[in-house]
């Protein structure tokens, strides 16, 4: 099992800048993929950004190119998401979740470790 625990979201202006953070426990050792998923009311969960667990390679969604920045600090065990450049649009519960099956997936189902989520909300 893995366990994932999201902090670092809250309330601030277009234009701004949050740092999400997700803790990892468990067995970290079968992740393949860390993966920033989010959900706005109404909305299905998107993909936001992923990264290789161990290597480092990145991929992000077409919304959020050279805004966000999704890193690990494997002595940490920690995964981050940088936010800059918010928009109200980046308004949404970001979840961070753990593929422990494969590489290289956006696909939210294939995803088999979820957070609770946090909220980030981003006012105009």
């Amino acid at each position: 099992q893995v366990q994932l625990v999201e902090s670092g979201g809250g309330l601030v202006q277009a234009g701004g800048s949050l740092r999400l953070s997700c803790a990892v426990s468990g067995r970290t050792f079968s992740i393949y993929d860390m993966g920033w998923f989010r959900q706005a009311p109404g909305k299905e969960r998107e993909f936001v950004a992923r990264i290789v667990w161990r290597g480092g390679r990145t991929y992000y969604a077409d919304s959020v190119k050279g805004r966000f920045t999704i890193s690990t600090d494997n002595a940490k065990n920690t995964v981050y998401l940088q936010m800059n450049s918010l928009k109200p649009e980046d308004t949404a519960v970001y979840y961070c979740a753990a593929d422990s099956n494969r590489y290289g997936s956006n696909w939210r189902h294939d995803y088999d470790y979820w957070g609770q989520g946090t909220q980030v909300t981003v006012s105009s």
